[in-house]
């Protein structure tokens, strides 16, 4: 029998490139931006917020961007019903097709789709436009309102072109695939699997119809089948669901074996073999549950649930990343031996949970009602269309075990409001009443699966407020150690938890520690964003959540860096709480986990990204400085060789061995193997050894970099230089005469300042500096040498805006800041710099540096002194290099 014409399955192609883009804010489709000039050539994803949110002017641009393409269609499409479908546009969309509006979105992270044959020229020759207009600017009334992240603009994911039949399944339901599959239940020894969908009937004819879904198998074979006969009328839709009983010793997706069924559906005319429309999932046969006494169980076994937070930027690129990035980062995520993410705080590319679903880690996804809500009824209208927008496009994946829909919403209420006030506790009544309506929404929409409020560890509020009773499962976002002081403060929490919410499971959702992957130090401390309080930081929190069966699991913050343009510190518009860098490079405790994590024999000896290292000699006649290095291993014992020399084997305490290494100049090799394993890691550590006299015979001067007002090392790869703590002087050696560091007023740091200091990338150098000091000296040998000054005016500055995630509220009276300063510097009894101040060089957070020549006599050495007129007189950093 011949096909009718018609009878062509769904196509979907993506129409990513060849898009113009142009910024114009404040514009309607009337007054689009027309003519030929101010458009740039895009390819999709695209955002235009990809630099700008890294420069140093604050703030990004939050508007409207325009994006235009040309559009051809086939013939043959023109009787199919052809959509557009955007994965996700930042933050909302209004999208025309040759002039006429075909459909506007609200929410940057969920999909949406919109037909669009009404308007549409077919056939050769026959040029379409497609314009878009996105705006990402604030809109009270659409989450997130504000975040730790950034709200980057554009068409920042995949855009597709869509055509199907006219007897197709339904593609207006929430841009999801309209199918939807459902497991009842699964044993060990059996499985039920439900699929439903509606088909629909858009031609003017009623169709008789065959509905045939298929279970295949990993290698394509069909494992059940079933078909059923309809007869739809014109422009009828009709739910068709088809029950599989009784599959027989199915084989179960878990983590450490994430086997993928697939179902497939297909609809076709009675009596005829092709296809008019057809839709595809992958099908993870699994059972769950969360008990708050014993944690998770997947499949009846338990199972601690450990993996990151994951947000989906990547440097150079915003947020607009290739599927194959989201797909690297939980694979990174699995090779960390995690089995766990949190998809936070908003919903991802489709890429990312499909990776789980084929990698075996499970995941929780939320919506971003974020720090705060509007009391308003488009407000919750629109939590309530994302976060069905969320539940109905990622139904499918075997992967999802929670939705959530809140973080940290009463972390800051809104001015003037308090917990103890009428107009505090009526929002407080409001945000309650709104996460009801989600969670039971989203138990309407899924009842297989658990619901999660997430809260920052404010117990006795969320307690008060009545969220804690809401949702199935409590996520805390606890920060002991970090945003509070004490370590400690983390079992007490964990305890008070199991104490007084006996009956509500738990996830520990965010913990985490700013990590500068430059920044080191032998004697970290809280807040000094050095690798090796990260560490400590990792290591003491992961002791407590796997000692406490109640936790059901825990997600660090973060995989791996991302930007938040409000922030400044170290790294400015970062936040470097993470266990990769940016760029996806491992800092010391990703390393930890996959020491504690991974079931293989592993060893790795940490700092890797540390390899080049600087540091005095341990006296005077010695060529070497000796420096702790750790090594970690899910092994019992590790050794250490230092060029080809063991230093010694140490057992190896809850993932970590640690040694102390006597680094002498230049390249250091090092080998760790784990006794009775054959498995061996290398590092080749550079180290830059200072004489402790400085004119050593043994060991002669070369160079020496030191940053002022701190305790941590530098170590800058692109410069090839360390910056060494700072030290008092003595004789024969280096140092400072004088002063004390510089210590914000609210002393909410050890030392250094917070802010963002302007014309520089090193500014974690810049941030810290020695107040008051009178000398700088350096007893080097005879020779000609190169000082640089390093300066930035911490003091007298205007007031930063005071974020709600700042490392720590203000603790006490904050002293007025000087509002002048003046002082000379003296090189070898020269006045080389005169009156510096903020009225003059020291601009307010500006990087300022000066380079100097010295030619130093014999016994001579060089002495900086520094004489104040005003105030006192301060120095960053300072260089100093032989050049003879």
């Amino acid at each position: 029998m011949a096909r009718p014409a018609t009878a062509q399955e769904r196509q979907q192609q993506s129409i990513n490139s060849n898009w113009l883009f142009r910024k114009a804010n404040g514009t309607d489709y009337a007054r689009a931006p027309g003519g030929a000039t101010g458009w740039e050539k895009v390819s999709v994803p695209h955002t235009w917020n990809a630099a700008d949110v890294l420069d140093d002017e604050p703030g990004y641009y939050r508007g409207a961007g325009w994006y235009k393409k040309a559009l051809h269609v086939p013939a043959d499409w023109q009787n199919r019903r052809v959509y557009l479908h955007f994965e996700g546009a930042g933050q909302e969309a209004e999208v025309y097709v040759n002039g006429q509006l075909a459909g506007q979105h609200a929410g940057g992270y969920t999909a949406f789709r919109f037909p669009i044959s009404r308007w549409l020229r077919f056939g050769e020759g026959a040029t379409n436009e497609v314009v878009v207009k996105v705006d990402n600017r604030h809109n009270p009334d659409l989450p997130p309102l504000s975040a730790d992240f950034t709200f980057f603009g554009g068409l920042y994911r995949d855009v597709y072109l869509l055509a199907a039949n006219p007897v197709h399944f339904e593609l207006a339901d929430y841009a999801s695939s309209g199918l939807f599959v459902h497991m009842p239940a699964v044993s060990a020894a059996s499985a039920t699997v439900e699929v439903k969908g509606t088909v629909v009937n858009e031609t003017s004819a009623p169709r008789r119809l065959t509905v045939l879904t298929e279970l295949t198998d990993r290698e394509g074979q069909v494992v059940a089948r079933q078909r059923s006969s309809h007869t739809l009328a014109a422009g009828q839709k009709l739910g068709v669901r088809h029950t599989f009983d009784k599959l027989r010793q199915p084989h179960l997706w878990s983590p450490a074996d994430p086997y993928l069924y697939h179902v497939t559906a297909t609809v076709r005319e009675a009596g005829q073999e092709q296809a008019l429309d057809a839709v595809s999932s992958p099908l993870g046969l699994r059972w769950f549950r969360f008990d708050a006494a014993t944690g998770f169980f997947l499949n009846g076994q338990p199972l601690k649930l450990i993996g990151t937070n994951r947000h989906q930027d990547f440097p150079g690129l915003g947020n607009a990343l290739p599927d194959a990035l989201a797909e690297q980062d939980v694979q990174l995520l699995k090779q960390m031996g995690g089995n766990f993410l949190r998809v936070s705080h908003y919903p991802q590319d489709p890429a990312v949970l499909a990776a789980c679903d084929r990698l075996g880690i499970l995941a929780s996804v939320e919506i971003p009602v974020v720090n705060a809500i509007t009391d308003s009824p488009a407000f919750f209208e629109h939590c309530k269309t994302m976060q069905t927008e969320m539940v109905r496009q990622n139904f499918n994946h075997p992967s999802v075990i929670i939705w959530a829909y809140m973080n940290e919403v009463l972390l800051r209420l809104p001015t003037g409001l308090t917990k103890d006030n009428a107009a505090g506790q009526a929002y407080i009544g409001r945000v309650a009443a709104l996460a009801r309506e989600l969670d039971a929404l989203t138990r309407r929409e899924d009842p297989s699966r658990y619901t999660m409020l997430v809260n920052h560890g404010a117990f006795d509020l969320y307690q008060q407020a009545g969220l804690t009773n809401i949702p199935m499962i409590v996520g805390w976002n606890l920060y002991p150690g970090w945003y509070s002081p004490d370590l400690e403060g983390l079992p007490a929490f964990l305890d008070r938890h199991r104490r007084e919410l006996p009956d509500k499971p738990m996830l520990v959702t965010e913990y985490g520690a700013d990590a500068d992957a430059r920044l080191h130090s032998f004697q970290p401390l809280r807040f000094d964003k050095t690798t090796e309080y990260a560490n400590s930081y990792h290591q003491f929190y992961l002791q407590h959540i796997l000692s406490r069966p109640f936790v059901a699991g825990s997600a660090v913050w973060n995989l791996a860096e991302f930007s938040s343009e409000s922030r400044e510190e170290a790294v400015p518009h970062i936040n470097n709480k993470s266990l990769l860098t940016a760029d996806r490079q491992p800092k010391d405790a990703y390393l930890f986990y996959q020491a504690r994590l991974r079931q293989a024999p592993f060893v790795k000896i940490g700092s890797r990204a540390w390899n080049l290292r600087a540091g005095s000699a341990t006296s005077a006649d010695s060529l070497h400085c000796r420096q702790p290095v750790e090594v970690y291993s899910n092994q019992p014992t590790v050794e250490l060789l230092l060029n080809g020399q063991t230093l010694g084997t140490r057992a190896v305490q809850s993932g970590v061995a640690r040694f102390s290494v006597p680094f002498g100049a230049g390249l250091n090799q090092l080998t760790a193997r784990a006794a009775g394993q054959a498995i061996t890691d290398q590092a080749d550590i550079e180290f830059q050894l200072i004489p402790t006299i400085l004119e050593s015979k043994k060991l002669p001067f070369t160079e020496l970099n030191v940053s002022l007002g701190d305790q941590r090392y530098f170590s800058d790869a692109r410069l090839h230089q360390v910056w060494l703590p700072e030290q008092p002087y003595t004789p024969g050696g280096w140092g400072y005469v004088g002063g004390h560091p510089y210590v914000l007023p609210s002393k909410r740091l050890p030392y250094g300042s917070d802010r963002n200091i302007q014309g520089t990338d090193y500014d974690a150098l810049f941030e810290t500096q020695r107040v008051g000091l009178t000398q700088f000296r350096l007893d080097v040998p005879a020779g000609q040498y190169e000082v640089t000054l390093y300066f930035a005016e911490l003091e007298v500055a205007p007031p930063a805006e005071q974020l709600v995630y700042n490392l720590a509220k203000n603790d006490g009276p904050v002293a007025p800041a000087p509002t002048a300063r003046r002082f000379d510097v003296w090189l070898n009894g020269q006045r080389t710099l005169s009156r510096l101040g903020p009225d003059q060089y020291l601009v307010p957070l500006q990087a300022t540096s000066f380079k100097l020549q010295v030619n130093v006599r014999r016994g001579q050495g060089i002495t900086l002194d520094f004489k104040a007129t005003t105030g006192e007189a301060v120095l960053n950093g300072i260089q100093v290099k032989r050049i003879d």
